[in-house]
Parts: structure tokens; sequence; C-alpha cells
């Protein structure tokens, strides 16, 4: 059984760390606010030009010539891997989650014959994936210095993919990260942008018709490279608004878990207390009867 004294630094160790939890909770509610924002007016952006991009695509006079990052390289043989995460931790399951959805992923490409190459955005992704995919981590991108997602950040990972797409390094790039619901569920995600891949969703969207000038393959080849660092923005953004919701969800549980801890702690120490009392006085009892 612990000694008074035991009981006394273990109770005082959680009401501290009770206090940190309970500040990091407010600090992710306060981001949170601003990262959902931002996130939800990022959505209908990246949306919109998916859906142009791909009424553009239908307008091509010759596709056998249109821009590789639209129909690919004709091959599928070498698969880039971009798996997001963050770059700091005690934010509950959102990083595992997005691992293991990558992971997955991984494990489909290996029982198919298809070559593995990973670049991670975020420390806590590669922190997870070295100790098995070492080897198939081709560059490992941190913006830990950055206090916010930003279009600029977004824009240097996906000239690194169309440069190494360019060098035929590649043949398919498919993004992972977390799509922010709520504060309790965010939706871990994949996404292919490139060969650029359409959900059933946006391929409905994208029957409404447009008249360009100049003509598609022109727009298409401006437009396309700056499609990737929009969709990396839109991941960067949803991954930051996950994060902090998912963060403030794990700080309220671990308050919670300190305030009961420290309840039965209180409890232990207050029968040990008064049974060292009860001690004491019948020393004092059986000492006075002896005289």
């Amino acid at each position: 059984m612990a000694s008074l004294d035991d009981l006394k630094k273990r109770i005082s160790s959680v009401k501290s760390t009770q206090k940190i939890t309970k500040a990091m909770k407010m600090v992710a509610a306060a981001k949170l606010r601003r990262a959902q924002e931002s996130a939800e007016r990022g959505r209908p952006y990246s949306e919109k030009m998916n859906n142009i991009i791909l009424n553009l695509s239908s307008g091509l006079s010759d596709k056998e010539n249109a821009p590789k990052l639209l129909t690919g390289s004709g091959e599928d043989k070498v698969h880039l891997c971009v798996v997001m995460t963050a770059d700091r931790g005690l934010c509950g399951g959102f990083n595992s989650n997005i691992i293991k959805k990558a992971k997955s992923y991984f494990k489909k490409l290996s029982d198919n014959g298809k070559t593995l190459k990973i670049i991670t955005v975020g420390s806590k992704g590669y922190d997870q994936l070295k100790r098995v995919y070492k080897d198939n981590i081709i560059e490992k991108i941190s913006f830990k210095e950055s206090k916010n997602a930003n279009y600029f950040d977004a824009n240097k990972v996906g000239k690194i993919i169309i440069e190494k797409f360019e060098n035929k390094e590649f043949d398919v790039c498919t993004i992972f990260y977390n799509q922010f619901k709520n504060v309790i569920t965010q939706i871990p995600q994949e996404q292919q942008i490139i060969p650029l891949k359409m959900t059933e969703d946006e391929t409905n969207k994208s029957e409404e018709s447009y008249e360009f000038e100049p003509d598609e393959d022109e727009i298409l080849g401006n437009l396309l490279p700056k499609n990737i660092s929009t969709q990396i923005f839109k991941a960067m953004l949803e991954n930051s608004a996950s994060e902090q919701g998912s963060r403030m969800s794990a700080m309220d549980n671990a308050t919670r878990n300190a305030g009961e801890m420290v309840d039965k702690l209180t409890i232990e120490y207050n029968r040990s207390r008064q049974a060292a009392i009860t001690k004491e006085l019948i020393e004092i009892i059986s000492g006075a009867e002896s005289l």
C-alpha cells in the first residue's frame, strides 16, 4: 500500500497534468474554428477545378497527345503515395488512422506486384512508416515551422510531385489524408491525383457545358499543375481541421480521466490517513491503559 506522501505526490502530479490537458483542449478548440472554416471554404474551389478539368478533357480533339498529368504515363507499374500527417502528436487516432489507410493501400499494391514509392508530409507519418517501409520512402517533408496550412507549402509539395513525374519516376500518384466531418469523426481518404481520377459525384457535377478560350490544350497545360497543388492544399486544410478536432476530443477525454483519477486517489488518501489516525489513537489508548 502506498504511503501518504506518495499518494499526495501522485494527486499533485495528476492535477498538474489535468491543467495541461485542459489548456491544450482550449487551444485546440480555438484553432479548430479557424481551421474548420478554411477547410469548408476550400472544398467548393477544389471540386470546381476538378469539374472544369473534366469538361476540358472531354472536349479535347487529340486525346492521344493530351497532357500527361491528365492521362498519365500510360503505365501502371510504379505508384507514388503521398502520406499527409501531422508534425505533432497528442491528437488521438488522427495520425494512426491515416497510416492504417495507407498501409492497406500499400498491401494491395504489393499483392498486385506494383512498385511502391512514398513521400511523407509530416514527421509523424515518417516515424510510423519508417519501421516497415524505410526503403520505399524517397522523401520526407515537414512543415513544423508553419503555423497554419498554406498554399505556399502545398505548392512546394506539388512541384516535387510534378518534377518526379516529368522525370518518369512514377506512373500513378495518390495522396492520403483525413477529411474533417466533425470534432469526433474524421474520415481517412485516398485520392488519385495523377492521372486525374474523378469520383462518381464529381463526374455527375461536371455535366455542365462551358465554352473555353483559348483552346483546351493550352488551358489544361496551365491548369493541371495548379490543380495538383490545389488538391494537396485542400488535403492540408482538411488535415488541419481534423488534427485540431481530434486533439480537442483527446484532450477532453484526458482531462476527464485525470479528474476521475484524482477523485479515486483522494478517496484512497483519505482512507489511508484515517487508518493512520485510528492506528495512532489505538496505540495511545493502549499505552494509557497499560500505565
